[in-house]
């Protein structure tokens, strides 16, 4: 293999997390950015010493606010001199952080709290994009890839701000495979079904009832798992997968098609 890197926004548990051990294993050097303490903060060591052992010592976390431009400049430079001749074969927006509450009662959503959460989950990687492309760093054969959920076109008790960024992350990401496309480097969103995640104990105190009810509608009747998520980003690596661009892809056993 060339030498390849992938860029992990969000990359201590969850998705984020299987993605990184996934490509590792695949050889790909990975750079990832969090931003946790305590506990969570601890577990991202471990798996940043995991993949070390994966993939010949191809990676550099970073336990910072990847969604602050100022820090994201200072970085691309720095993963610059450390890939040396290799190049970005995927950016990953996999954040999951933001405000879970409604637009009205029983806590109406503040401007600042849509503001943030908007450029956390979305905004943001148009920056990282032009960082990267404007470095030489995205080539022909690169991926943008975002997570996206069913909450980008359903209404959701407390899901308001994140599935309006949800909304948002796949326009940006459609735009950025339009502008893109003619490079060769594609951009398209994965929606993943209900996952026990971490972000998921986030959303909803119910968040039990709805893994449940969940089990039952879903035609396979289980959980999408990180894993899932992780195998499809695997395939889409591939050279055959050049020609998908400007979509959303679901990986949720066809949980989207129950009701």
């Amino acid at each position: 293999m060339k030498n390849k890197w992938a860029i992990i926004l969000g990359c201590s548990t969850g998705h984020g997390a299987a993605i990184s051990k996934q490509l590792a294993s695949e050889g790909y050097g990975i750079i990832g950015f969090h931003l946790d303490r305590g506990p969570i903060k601890k577990q991202a060591q471990a798996l940043e010493k995991e993949i070390h052992s994966l993939n010949e010592g191809k990676v550099k976390f970073w336990n910072e606010n990847a969604a602050d431009k100022e820090t994201m400049l200072i970085r691309v430079q720095e993963i610059k001199s450390l890939i040396k001749d290799g190049y970005v074969k995927l950016l990953m927006h996999s954040i999951a952080f933001g405000s879970t509450t409604n637009f009205f009662q029983p806590s109406p959503v503040k401007q600042r709290q849509m503001d943030m959460t908007q450029h956390v989950m979305a905004h943001c990687l148009i920056y990282w994009a032009q960082a990267l492309l404007d470095e030489g760093l995205l080539l022909k054969g690169s991926r943008v890839l975002g997570l996206t959920s069913e909450g980008s076109y359903k209404a959701m008790e407390g899901y308001g701000p994140v599935g309006v960024s949800k909304a948002s992350l796949e326009a940006v990401v459609r735009q950025i495979g339009w502008e893109l496309g003619n490079k060769g480097i594609t951009a398209n969103t994965i929606q993943a079904g209900i996952t026990a995640t971490r972000a998921l104990t986030k959303i909803s105190d119910n968040w039990e009832e709805w893994v449940e009810e969940t089990k039952k509608r879903n035609p396979m009747k289980r959980l999408t798992t990180p894993e899932d998520v992780a195998g499809l980003v695997s395939l889409l690596m591939s050279d055959k997968a050049d020609f998908i661009n400007c979509s959303t892809i679901f990986c949720d056993g066809g949980e989207h098609r129950s009701i």
